[in-house]
């Protein structure tokens, strides 16, 4: 709510009627900076004790002019005259008014006036302070008519700001709201434009039928010049890998140890096709293997790792991957030796324009969209290239260890 714009109707209201204003929370305590408030009351509330009496008698005036819907005449702990006028927004009590620090030229008329000068005792009184009796007689009378049209006139004033400031408000949030559930929208239209790709990819592009084609000659070649058990053992890794990719296509979420499987049957079959060209090495600790996380989220990355880092050399290859824990989340980085990446393609292959072979590349596009969607903006993939001795690329992903894949 626009307390500015309150202190401004207050403070002119004020120097208009020639009365104190202020306005208070439910606790008597100001919420506005007082208006035409006289030596006497700022003298008395420079006192912590005084103060808090002061605050007392402001939130028992509140809160009677809020049993009654109207605004209340009392007589604070000072002797001197107020009018407490409720604000009350949708039924919710959120202050008041308070109009007067005066006396009344006639308490005749003052019906319904309470009198809160005695509730307090007498010990440590203003009335023991000379210039505090002087300042007191100096306090101008004021008629009761005119204190309550005041009182009145400034209630149906605040009460009108108060309210329009909480339709303005009800109206911006929804808006925003508007805003977030249109952003969701999009996002989950997106997301599953994006899981359709992935299980189109998984036939396609990331289990694409040059290297099927290259897999079957493999097995054709070892099963005439050995006794079969290298065979039987490719035979299994690729068995595994289609199962893999036609039963888990459809799925969000799988154990880590699945993908971990996945990717080391990969590599396995893509080591018989080039040879010693390449080492890899998997260090996934046990107690990870059951963490769920997104399918198909590793192999892309080792494919892109073998397409631009392993494929372009003759030997010395290395792919690494490992996972740790970092707090509450689990951290996976998947590291190559090739010759690195420039900042122009990184962000071409974040953004899912990068080419290949005259076709676009977004298997890593993909795997980032998915990892922001599911977890948050800031579990996008990390890419950092040059990252060791000037060479190489390191990707890193994380995602909670522990989530509920329900709310997906």
């Amino acid at each position: 709510m626009s307390t500015e714009m309150l202190q401004k109707v207050q403070d002119n209201f004020s120097a208009a009627v020639g009365v104190a204003m202020v306005i208070v929370d439910p606790e008597g305590v100001p919420v506005t900076k007082p208006s035409g408030f006289s030596d006497f009351c700022r003298a008395v509330r420079a006192r912590a004790d005084w103060r808090e009496r002061c605050f007392h008698c402001d939130a028992v005036g509140g809160r009677t002019a809020l049993s009654t819907g109207s605004p209340s005449i009392y007589r604070c702990h000072c002797s001197l005259v107020d009018f407490a006028a409720p604000i009350i927004v949708r039924g919710e009590y959120l202050g008041a008014v308070i109009c007067g620090q005066v006396k009344l030229t006639s308490d005749e008329e003052a019906t319904g006036l309470i009198d809160l000068s005695n509730i307090f005792p007498i010990e440590g009184s203003w009335r023991e302070h000379q210039p505090l009796l002087d300042e007191h007689h100096r306090i101008n009378e004021v008629s009761y008519e005119k204190l309550r049209s005041a009182a009145y006139s400034l209630f149906y004033i605040a009460s009108h700001i108060v309210e329009e400031s909480y339709s303005r408000g009800v109206a911006q949030e929804l808006y925003a709201k508007n805003l977030r559930l249109a952003e969701e929208s999009k996002r989950r239209a997106e997301l599953e434009r994006l899981l359709r790709e992935a299980e189109l990819q998984a036939l396609s592009y990331q289990v694409n039928p040059h290297f099927l084609f290259n897999v079957l000659n493999t097995i054709g070649r070892l099963a005439l010049v050995e006794n079969a058990q290298e065979t039987e053992n490719t035979v299994h890794a690729f068995a595994d890998m289609m199962r893999y990719v036609l039963k888990k296509s459809g799925s969000q979420f799988v154990p880590l140890r699945m993908e971990v499987e996945h990717v080391r049957n990969y590599l396995h079959l893509l080591r018989l096709r080039v040879g010693d060209r390449f080492e890899f090495s998997l260090d996934v600790p046990d107690e990870f293997l059951d963490v769920l996380c997104p399918v198909m989220v590793l192999q892309p990355i080792v494919e892109n790792c073998i397409n631009y880092a392993i494929e372009p050399r003759e030997s010395g290859g290395l792919i690494e991957i490992s996972a740790y824990r970092d707090g509450v989340e689990l951290i996976i980085d998947i590291v190559d030796n090739g010759d690195g990446i420039s900042p122009e393609r990184k962000q071409a292959v974040l953004r899912g324009e990068a080419d290949r072979g005259g076709r676009k590349s977004i298997g890593i596009y993909n795997i980032d969209s998915r990892l922001r969607y599911y977890f948050g903006t800031d579990h996008g993939l990390e890419i950092l290239s040059p990252f060791r001795q000037g060479r190489g690329t390191l990707v890193r992903m994380r995602f909670p260890l522990e989530f509920e894949p329900f709310d997906f």
